[in-house]
C-alpha cells in the first residue's frame, strides 16, 4: 500500500468521524441541555468502547486488512474522538502490568493537555 493511499484512507475516515461527532454535538444538547459537556463525554465513552471492540477483534478474532484498520480506528474514531486512542494506550499499559506507567501516562496526558489549553489561551490573550 502506498503512503499516499494510506493518508487518503485516514482522511476519508476522519471526515466521516468528524461528521458523526458534529451530529452528536447537535443532537445531544437538544436532548440533555447545553449546561454540561454531555456530548464530549458521550463521544469519549462511545469511542473508547468501540476502540475496545475493534482492538479485541483485530487481536483475537478478525483478520482485517491494514487499510480497514486505518479507516476505522485511525480515521473514523480519530475524527470522532482521540480519547479512544488514549484509552487504548492506557489499557495496553495496564494489561502489560505497567501500573506505574499507566498512572504517569494518564496524569501527564491530562495535566499537559490542560496546560496546553491554558498556554494557548494565554498566548492569544497576550496578543489582544
Amino acid at each position: 500500500m502506498h503512503a499516499l493511499s494510506t493518508y487518503l484512507i485516514v482522511f476519508l475516515g476522519s471526515g466521516l468521524g468528524g461528521a458523526l461527532r458534529h451530529a452528536v454535538n447537535v443532537i445531544v444538547p437538544r436532548l440533555l441541555g447545553s449546561n454540561y459537556p454531555h456530548s464530549t463525554i458521550f463521544v469519549n465513552v462511545v469511542g473508547s468502547f468501540i476502540m475496545g471492540l475493534m482492538a479485541g477483534w483485530f487481536a483475537f478474532k478478525g483478520d482485517s486488512s491494514q487499510a480497514w484498520r486505518l479507516f476505522r480506528a485511525t480515521g473514523v474514531l480519530g475524527g470522532f474522538t482521540t480519547f479512544s486512542t488514549f484509552s487504548l494506550d492506557a489499557a495496553l499499559l495496564w494489561e502489560r502490568g505497567e501500573t506505574l506507567n499507566v498512572g504517569l501516562y494518564v496524569l501527564s496526558s491530562v495535566i499537559l493537555a490542560l496546560g496546553g489549553i491554558a498556554g494557548g489561551l494565554a498566548v492569544i490573550r497576550l496578543m489582544e
